[in-house]
C-alpha cells in the first residue's frame, strides 16, 4: 500500500521583478510519508511558509507537480481540491484563527459542520479531540478568555477534529513563551505517535525541530537534509 501522502514533484515558486525572474525555491522534491515527523528551518524569508502552503494545495504552483494521496491537484477542479485537503490534510498556523464570538467547543465542531456533518455527530467529536488536548475543562470558553496555550490547543483540535493523515503546522508556537511552547510541542508529537498523523512543522526553532525525525534547511532555493533522527 502506497504510504505517500504529499509528493512534491521539481516545486519551484518564483516572482517577477520587472524582466527578471526571482525563485524563492527551485525543484524541491519531497515526499511526506504516513507517520512521519518532518521539521523544515531556515531564515526569515527563505520561502519555508510558502513551501509548506504549496504543499497543502493553498498557494498556486508556477512550476512542477504536487499530488496529494496520489491525485495531482492541478488536475482538479478547485470544489475537488477543497474536498480532498478537507479529507487528508490539516493546518495549524502561528496565529490560531479562531472564531472570537465561538467558544472552543463551536471553533473546534465547525469543520465538521461546514461539510456537512450532523450538530450531534461534530459536537461528540470536537468533545473528543479537546479531551485529547487538555481542554475539557474549557469546551464553553471562547477565544478571548483562554490562554495563548490554550488557543493553541484549540486550534490544534480544529485541525484534527476532520481526521486528517498530515497536519501541516506554520510556526505554531511562534507567539508562545517557551515553556508554552514546549508544551504545544509535546502535544504535537504525543497526537503524531497515537493517530499515527504526518506532521509537517515549519520552525525557526532548531531544537525543537531536532525532535522530528527529520529535519530539511531551506536555503538559497534548495532544501538541505540537516539531521535525521534515529
Amino acid at each position: 500500500m502506497n504510504d505517500i501522502i504529499i509528493d512534491c514533484q521539481n516545486l519551484t515558486q518564483y516572482f517577477d521583478d520587472g524582466d527578471t525572474r526571482v525563485d524563492i525555491f527551485h525543484k524541491v522534491n519531497l515526499q511526506i510519508h504516513q507517520g512521519e515527523r518532518l521539521a523544515i528551518i531556515g531564515a526569515s524569508g527563505s520561502g519555508k511558509s510558502t513551501l509548506l502552503y504549496m504543499m497543502g494545495g493553498l498557494d498556486k504552483i508556477k512550476a512542477g507537480k504536487l499530488l496529494i494521496n496520489g491525485h495531482d491537484i492541478s488536475k482538479l477542479s478547485a470544489k475537488k481540491l477543497g474536498l480532498l485537503r478537507n479529507q487528508s490534510l490539516g493546518f495549524v498556523y502561528q496565529f490560531h484563527h479562531l472564531l472570537h464570538e465561538f467558544t472552543a467547543l463551536e471553533n473546534v465542531a465547525m469543520p465538521l459542520l461546514i461539510r456537512g456533518d450532523s450538530v450531534a455527530q461534530a459536537t461528540e467529536k470536537a468533545l473528543h479531540l479537546l479531551e485529547q488536548v487538555g481542554l475539557s475543562q474549557r469546551l464553553k470558553h471562547k477565544p478571548g478568555e483562554l490562554s495563548g496555550g490554550e488557543r493553541q490547543r484549540a486550534a490544534i483540535a480544529r485541525a484534527l477534529v476532520t481526521e486528517p493523515q498530515c497536519l501541516l503546522a506554520d510556526e505554531p508556537t511562534g507567539n508562545l513563551d517557551n515553556t508554552t511552547a514546549r508544551q504545544v510541542y509535546d502535544l504535537l508529537i504525543k497526537l503524531n505517535e497515537e493517530m499515527n498523523i504526518s506532521l509537517v512543522l515549519v520552525t525557526h526553532d532548531e531544537k525543537l525541530a531536532a525532535r522530528m525525525d527529520k529535519v530539511l534547511q531551506l536555503s538559497d532555493g534548495r532544501l538541505h537534509s540537516v539531521i535525521a533522527n534515529v
